[in-house]
């Protein structure tokens, strides 16, 4: 299953409420998207006030708007060094830093913008990014699950808790938190795509189509969907709609491993020649991936074209050399072909990388 994790970027600015009708104005041009408006004045109430705390860490989060993130990072840090104990550019700053690739960095800064306001919902929620890319998923679960406590509740939060739980293999409490998700919005594709693919791992197929289905009828345009979609169809072995599905997947994404997924469903059915075109596509746009090559040789082999599958055992041998399975099959062709001594000498290799079924092998076919 294809499943891409959301970067949610909050940004509020309760903690800056004040009089300062300048401050209010700027906000205003924050409302209104006029980010680079907001920026110039607040640039010149800076001037003007080079002490003001609350405009530094205001134009800090302009920036970020502006994906200016080391300039952020920067008012960040000036407004800390005015105000130590300063817990939203704490937070600011960290978000900063996870845009720029530093979880480490980020988690510090988090944890003393938690330290210094324990109900800082928004830092957990951003702490919890941090830790997921740092794969760190136990304490992602916390922060997004101290988020939610804290509140207010959303859909966003249910629904990045549940992806986590969906990595930790947790698809029921998975399902139950996007089911949450979509009472709060009922309109976001995403939500029905993510629970589809959490009814898939519990190997409910039937509600994982419902969900796909609706998903698709909220957006028609995403490849993913159609392909999730095609691999539950092949679970329930409506092998004709699955087809129907990669089909249109490949019409909105010329995506590697869409066709190799379609290679094996046509291999399935018993359709060696369009396998092997998928295979060799599938090849085309991405020639490091050994399964796909490992795919084409066994649909070569069904076509009793033994040389072209000993070729492509062979170029997924160069790609990873430590798969004992390709030796495996290797051998069998090779052995096919009469040529016993060097399948003979695959099943070895086989067998000495662990492989069972080699080691059968050659018991029956090599002295």
């Amino acid at each position: 299953m294809k499943h891409i994790f959301v970067f949610l970027l909050f940004i509020g600015f309760g903690a800056h409420s004040q009089t300062d009708p300048a401050l209010e104005a700027v906000k205003k041009k924050m409302d209104n998207k006029d980010f680079a408006g907001a920026k110039a004045d607040l640039s010149k109430i800076i001037n003007s006030d080079p002490k003001n705390k609350k405009a530094f860490t205001l134009r800090g989060s302009v920036r970020m708007e502006l994906n200016d993130y080391y300039g952020a990072i920067g008012d960040f840090n000036s407004a800390l060094e005015m105000d130590s104990t300063l817990a939203d550019a704490f937070n600011y700053r960290g978000e900063s830093k996870i845009n720029l690739g530093d979880n480490d960095g980020a988690i510090i800064d988090l944890d003393k913008a938690i330290r210094f306001n324990s109900k800082y919902g928004e830092a957990y929620t951003n702490r919890g990014f941090a830790k997921y890319n740092n794969e760190d998923l136990q304490g992602a679960y916390f922060d997004f699950s101290k988020a939610l406590e804290i509140g207010p509740v959303t859909d966003d939060k249910y629904f990045n808790r549940g992806i986590v739980k969906a990595e930790l293999g947790e698809y029921v409490s998975a399902i139950d938190d996007y089911s949450k998700a979509i009472e709060l919005d009922k309109t976001d594709a995403n939500l029905y795509n993510y629970r589809g693919v959490a009814y898939y791992n519990i190997s409910n197929f039937d509600l994982a189509i419902a969900d796909y289905n609706e998903a698709i009828k909220l957006d028609a345009k995403d490849a993913t969907k159609f392909e999730n979609r095609a691999l539950a169809k092949s679970a329930k072995e409506d092998l004709k709609g699955a087809l129907e599905d990669y089909n249109k997947a490949i019409e909105l994404n010329q995506d590697s491993e869409t066709y190799n997924l379609r290679g094996v469903l046509k291999y399935t059915m018993q359709d060696y020649d369009g396998a092997i075109v998928d295979y060799t596509k599938a090849i085309e746009l991405d020639a490091t991936n050994p399964t796909y090559f490992d795919n084409r040789a066994l649909s070569k082999t069904e076509k009793e074209d033994y040389a072209g599958a000993v070729e492509d055992y062979s170029s997924s041998i160069e790609i990873y050399p430590t798969d004992p399975e390709t030796y495996y099959q290797r051998g069998l062709v090779k052995l096919t072909m009469n040529n016993n001594y060097d399948g003979c000498l695959d099943l070895k290799r086989a067998e000495e990388m662990g492989s069972q079924e080699a080691k059968a092998a050659i018991k029956k076919s090599c002295k």
